[in-house]
């Protein structure tokens, strides 16, 4: 795959791909939308069955003849009961809650989808698949495009035979990416997505695709510049009338509350705004993924009914007050000329040689 490594950056209209929601704001029309303006629409299989995602995958086919990806989540190994049982008693005192169950996020199953049912291109988050996993992908003519947070993570992928790395930084919404959730590194500086640009561009060859904070031209033409091939925008998506992302965190998202990350909701650190729940339960919330995704499903599906902000898994990124309500294909347009102008702008600026 190593010739066609960047087929299909090289034939976006503009250096946009659709950040891989999953939990909801991910849909075919979203997708659709933005791989008809020009950019790389990519679905979300995470939490969904292989069926479900089939089903997803033609209704975006039906929208579109674009191509497009899909994104899975790796598995990681169960989380022993005993790790979880003071945070489970915590929530439980206060919440109704459900089966702390572990499963595989039915990895197999989708994978062999992709492989009968190939796509563009098929992204990895939480892990690598293994070179043989991308091996049967590479030979479907599927791309492989495998998410890090770090130049380790990245040379692991790389080993592995993936094509492209998308560099996540710590401005991100939602989950981060990283292979393993270690709560002991927590004190560690994670990287910010120029920091993690400039070593990934200096320690690869592959194409690297940009995501993390970028909500405007000006961002995507920063990250341009520090040598991505394109970007990946989420959370400026999530107010377009295609997203499926649900009324309490649409409105959510229009004030300017700061954000914080988290494994309060979920058991594996993500971003999100800043909340009662959060506030009150981040300091004791163990590395438990998916358990206690499972586990606060019921309580955070009464908060959305209920309309209650304080208890819902709010993920945002740190630029989240840029996000506009406007259909996706104008959203992709109207970035792609604010990029356009921001580089042109930066480049008539003089630069003095000393």
């Amino acid at each position: 795959m190593g010739e066609t490594w960047t087929v299909i950056l090289d034939h976006l209209d503009v250096p946009i791909a659709l950040a891989p929601m999953a939990g909801g704001p991910s849909t075919p029309e979203l997708t659709a939308a933005v791989a008809e303006a020009g950019g790389f629409g990519q679905l979300a299989a995470g939490y969904l069955s292989a069926t479900d995602t089939a089903a997803r995958i033609t209704a975006t086919r039906v929208a579109t003849d674009k191509p497009f990806g899909v994104n899975l989540f790796v598995p990681g190994p169960a989380t022993p009961a005993a790790d979880l049982a003071d945070y489970l008693a915590e929530l439980g005192a206060d919440h109704e809650l459900g089966d702390a169950k572990f499963d595989t996020d039915d990895w197999d199953a989708k994978l062999d989808l992709l492989v009968a049912d190939p796509v563009a291109a098929v992204s990895f988050t939480f892990g690598c698949p293994s070179a043989a996993e991308i091996a049967r992908l590479h030979a479907v003519g599927s791309e492989v495009w495998v998410t890090v947070t770090s130049p380790g993570e990245a040379r692991v992928a790389v080993d592995a035979g993936a094509d492209v790395l998308i560099a996540q930084g710590v401005e991100a919404g939602g989950h981060r990416a990283s292979f393993v959730d270690r709560p002991a590194a927590d004190e560690t500086d994670p990287l910010g997505l120029l920091a993690l640009l400039q070593l990934l561009a200096t320690a690869t060859d592959r194409p690297l695709v940009a995501t993390g904070g970028i909500a405007t031209g000006a961002g995507i033409a920063a990250a341009l510049a520090a040598g991505a091939a394109a970007a990946q925008l989420g959370t400026v998506f999530l107010r377009c009338p295609e997203a499926g992302t649900n009324h309490v965190h649409r409105t959510a998202l229009t004030a300017e509350t700061p954000t914080m990350l988290t494994r309060a909701f979920t058991g594996r650190r993500a971003r999100g705004l800043r909340n009662r729940f959060l506030l009150a339960h981040t300091a004791t919330a163990p590395a438990g993924y998916p358990e206690i995704h499972y586990a606060t499903a019921p309580l955070r599906a009464a908060a959305r009914a209920a309309g209650n902000a304080d208890e819902v898994n709010l993920w945002a990124g740190q630029t989240h007050a840029l996000a506009p309500e406007t259909p996706a294909s104008d959203l992709v347009r109207a970035l792609a000329a604010d990029t356009k102008t921001a580089l042109e702008k930066a480049l008539s600026r003089r630069i003095q040689s000393s």
